[in-house]
Protein backbone atom coordinates (compact mmCIF):
# COMPACT_ATOMS: atom_id res chain seq x y z
CA UNK A 1 0.00 0.00 0.00
CA UNK A 2 1.15 3.51 -0.68
CA UNK A 3 1.32 5.92 2.24
CA UNK A 4 -1.74 8.10 2.38
CA UNK A 5 -1.76 11.83 2.71
CA UNK A 6 -4.77 12.57 4.88
CA UNK A 7 -6.61 15.80 4.36
CA UNK A 8 -9.33 17.03 6.64
CA UNK A 9 -11.57 18.63 4.03
CA UNK A 10 -14.12 17.47 1.48
CA UNK A 11 -14.65 20.26 -1.00
CA UNK A 12 -14.70 23.30 1.23
CA UNK A 13 -15.86 21.69 4.48
CA UNK A 14 -14.64 19.43 7.25
CA UNK A 15 -15.94 15.82 7.20
CA UNK A 16 -18.38 15.03 9.98
CA UNK A 17 -19.58 11.89 11.74
CA UNK A 18 -22.80 12.09 9.72
CA UNK A 19 -21.07 11.86 6.34
CA UNK A 20 -22.11 8.48 4.99
CA UNK A 21 -18.60 7.62 3.79
CA UNK A 22 -17.34 8.16 7.36
CA UNK A 23 -20.11 5.86 8.64
CA UNK A 24 -19.11 3.26 6.01
CA UNK A 25 -15.40 3.47 6.91
CA UNK A 26 -16.16 3.02 10.60
CA UNK A 27 -18.47 0.09 9.84
CA UNK A 28 -15.66 -1.60 7.90
CA UNK A 29 -13.28 -0.92 10.77
CA UNK A 30 -15.76 -2.46 13.24
CA UNK A 31 -15.53 -5.72 11.27
CA UNK A 32 -11.73 -5.58 11.16
CA UNK A 33 -11.49 -4.17 7.66
CA UNK A 34 -7.80 -3.78 6.83
CA UNK A 35 -6.16 -0.50 5.83
CA UNK A 36 -9.47 1.29 5.35
CA UNK A 37 -9.01 4.43 3.26
CA UNK A 38 -11.39 7.16 2.17
CA UNK A 39 -10.49 9.04 -1.01
CA UNK A 40 -12.08 12.37 -1.92
CA UNK A 41 -13.04 11.84 -5.56
CA UNK A 42 -15.30 14.81 -6.30
CA UNK A 43 -12.77 17.05 -8.03
CA UNK A 44 -10.99 14.23 -9.87
CA UNK A 45 -13.88 12.09 -11.03
CA UNK A 46 -16.92 14.34 -10.83
CA UNK A 47 -19.31 11.37 -10.65
CA UNK A 48 -18.97 10.56 -6.99
CA UNK A 49 -17.79 12.33 -3.84
CA UNK A 50 -15.72 9.56 -2.25
CA UNK A 51 -14.36 6.04 -2.44
CA UNK A 52 -14.20 3.94 0.72
CA UNK A 53 -11.63 1.18 0.17
CA UNK A 54 -11.03 -1.66 2.59
CA UNK A 55 -10.14 -5.34 2.57
CA UNK A 56 -10.80 -8.53 4.44
CA UNK A 57 -8.59 -11.55 5.02
CA UNK A 58 -11.03 -13.88 3.23
CA UNK A 59 -14.37 -13.88 1.41
CA UNK A 60 -16.28 -14.58 4.61
CA UNK A 61 -14.89 -11.43 6.21
CA UNK A 62 -15.56 -9.45 3.02
CA UNK A 63 -19.25 -10.45 3.23
CA UNK A 64 -19.30 -9.53 6.92
CA UNK A 65 -17.89 -6.08 6.16
CA UNK A 66 -20.43 -5.54 3.37
CA UNK A 67 -23.29 -6.54 5.71
CA UNK A 68 -22.04 -4.19 8.44
CA UNK A 69 -21.67 -1.23 6.07
CA UNK A 70 -25.19 -1.77 4.76
CA UNK A 71 -26.63 -2.14 8.28
CA UNK A 72 -24.93 0.95 9.71
CA UNK A 73 -25.90 3.16 6.78
CA UNK A 74 -29.51 2.04 7.08
CA UNK A 75 -29.40 2.80 10.82
CA UNK A 76 -27.81 6.20 10.18
CA UNK A 77 -30.48 7.37 7.78
CA UNK A 78 -32.29 4.53 6.11
CA UNK A 79 -29.97 4.56 3.14
CA UNK A 80 -29.50 1.44 1.01
CA UNK A 81 -27.05 0.98 -1.85
CA UNK A 82 -28.29 1.65 -5.37
CA UNK A 83 -26.56 -1.57 -6.39
CA UNK A 84 -24.12 -4.12 -5.02
CA UNK A 85 -21.85 -6.07 -7.37
CA UNK A 86 -19.42 -8.91 -6.75
CA UNK A 87 -21.12 -10.70 -3.86
CA UNK A 88 -21.15 -14.02 -5.73
CA UNK A 89 -17.42 -14.59 -5.34
CA UNK A 90 -16.80 -11.79 -2.78
CA UNK A 91 -13.27 -11.06 -3.98
CA UNK A 92 -14.16 -7.44 -4.86
CA UNK A 93 -17.55 -6.17 -3.77
CA UNK A 94 -18.64 -2.77 -5.02
CA UNK A 95 -21.40 -1.00 -3.10
CA UNK A 96 -22.77 1.94 -5.09
CA UNK A 97 -24.44 4.61 -2.98
CA UNK A 98 -24.57 7.14 -5.80
CA UNK A 99 -22.55 9.95 -4.24
CA UNK A 100 -19.93 7.52 -2.92
CA UNK A 101 -18.70 3.98 -3.55
CA UNK A 102 -17.52 1.32 -1.11
CA UNK A 103 -14.92 -1.16 -2.41
CA UNK A 104 -14.41 -4.24 -0.24
CA UNK A 105 -11.63 -6.55 -1.44
CA UNK A 106 -9.89 -9.70 -0.36
CA UNK A 107 -6.30 -8.57 0.14
CA UNK A 108 -4.88 -10.22 -2.99
CA UNK A 109 -7.46 -8.53 -5.24
CA UNK A 110 -6.86 -5.19 -3.55
CA UNK A 111 -3.14 -5.43 -4.23
CA UNK A 112 -3.76 -6.47 -7.85
CA UNK A 113 -6.17 -3.62 -8.69
CA UNK A 114 -4.37 -1.12 -6.42
CA UNK A 115 -7.01 1.62 -6.53
CA UNK A 116 -5.04 3.77 -4.09
CA UNK A 117 -2.17 3.91 -6.59
CA UNK A 118 -4.50 4.40 -9.55
CA UNK A 119 -6.07 7.37 -7.78
CA UNK A 120 -2.85 8.61 -6.15
CA UNK A 121 -3.85 12.24 -6.75
CA UNK A 122 -7.08 11.84 -4.77
CA UNK A 123 -6.87 13.49 -1.35
CA UNK A 124 -7.26 11.09 1.57
CA UNK A 125 -10.00 11.89 4.07
CA UNK A 126 -8.98 11.35 7.68
CA UNK A 127 -12.05 9.37 8.75
CA UNK A 128 -10.73 8.41 12.18
CA UNK A 129 -10.25 12.07 13.09
CA UNK A 130 -13.69 13.19 11.91
CA UNK A 131 -15.17 12.93 15.40
CA UNK A 132 -12.51 15.25 16.81
CA UNK A 133 -13.19 17.97 14.20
Amino acid sequence: MTPSRAVPVVGSRQPTDSDDWIVAARAADAKSGQDTAVLAMGELLGLTEAFVITSGRNTRQVRSIVDEVELRLKQAGGRAPVRVEGLDDARWVLMDYGDFLVHVFVEEARQFYDLEHLWLDAPRISWTAAAAS
